[in-house]
């Protein structure tokens, strides 16, 4: 009863007519393995869409996700912990461990660098609460760049709640670039609300804020990803890249693994091959989105020579955990 009331009140905040959209019931954590097509994959919640029972789940060595029928499917359920001990030789578990490691960091904590090797970078885009419009220009230039060598273009989006519910023409114009097959997205679980004080120390800021419900701050987003028509990863940014070895560890108890950046370009932070960079596609950091278009126009050779790209952010995290 108390998931119904839960899911109720969400369906409330986030504004969203039921009947407009897919229904989604009981959305919460829960985990196990099962094969699914001949693959592992670990369970990361359940679910009913319009009455089927679903699970979302994750393939613990590609770190890509998917949304797959209870129907048939045999399960067995283990608490994340003993998950993680079945799974210790993916890239799932060794980037869960990973972050656990670089949890004590007060920024940046969990993955912040891709694999050395790469000739490119791994592009995240934030989109924090904002009243102004979606910078698309962003997402123009990348195709206009890329659209000779890498066709769709990988990149990473990090969304919040709030964001989806101002914005609904500009997220239906990404999701119109996807179904064209111009860019391909990892939607990153940026928190619902972002709360931010510009008098709070980090300490007792952003998540770490007092009385932040975590349930709301996460589930809520990835239920509201679904409404949208829109696929969770398994990975989460914290925003504005705060958090605590408590939060952090908060944070893994539900699946997702945390994804900080080495290069966020607004900062000054330099992008080298590997990075995962970070700029804001929200309309509030124009002096990062001219580094970047100002970035793509210095590589224009290297890039219609192949020579520097896009990553995407799971087969990134894959690769760089698979040499270990």
């Amino acid at each position: 009863m108390r998931n119904v009331v839960r899911l109720f009140c969400l369906l409330m905040v986030l504004a969203i007519p039921c009947s407009a959209q897919v229904n989604i019931e009981g959305y919460n954590k829960y985990f196990a393995i099962a094969k699914y097509h001949n693959k592992e994959l670990l369970i990361l919640r359940k679910f009913k869409t319009s009455g089927t029972n679903s699970y979302l789940a994750v393939n613990p060595r590609e770190l890509t996700t998917s949304i797959v029928p209870a129907a048939r499917l045999t399960v067995k359920e283990m608490g994340f912990e003993q998950a993680l001990s079945y799974l210790s030789n993916t890239p799932y578990a060794q980037a869960i461990s990973s972050a656990k490691q670089l949890s004590g960091n007060l920024q940046d904590a969990g993955i912040i660098h891709g694999f050395q090797k790469e000739k490119g970078i791994t592009l995240t885009i934030d989109l924090c609460p904002s009243h102004k419009a979606l910078d698309r220009m962003i997402f123009t230039s990348l195709i206009s760049e890329f659209q000779k060598t890498e066709k769709p273009v990988p990149i990473a989006i990090s969304i919040t709640g709030r964001w989806m519910l101002t914005h609904s023409n500009d997220l239906n114009w990404l999701k119109e670039l996807e179904k064209s097959n111009d860019i391909e997205v990892t939607w990153i679980n940026h928190s619902y609300n972002h709360h931010v004080s510009s008098k709070a120390p980090l300490k007792t800021n952003f998540l770490l804020e007092p009385g932040t419900d975590m349930d709301f701050e996460i589930l809520g987003t990835e239920l509201a990803m679904l409404q949208h028509g829109l696929l969770p990863s398994a990975f989460f940014r914290f925003p504005g890249l705060v958090s605590d070895t408590e939060v952090v560890q908060r944070v893994l108890s539900y699946g997702i693994i945390p994804v900080g950046s080495d290069a966020w370009l607004a900062k000054g932070q330099p992008a080298n091959a590997g990075s995962i960079v970070l700029i804001h596609g929200n309309g509030n950091e124009p002096v990062g989105v001219q580094d970047f278009i100002r970035l793509l126009k210095n590589k224009q050779q290297d890039i219609n020579g192949r020579q520097w790209m896009m990553y995407d952010l799971r087969e990134s995290v894959e690769d760089e955990f698979q040499q270990k």
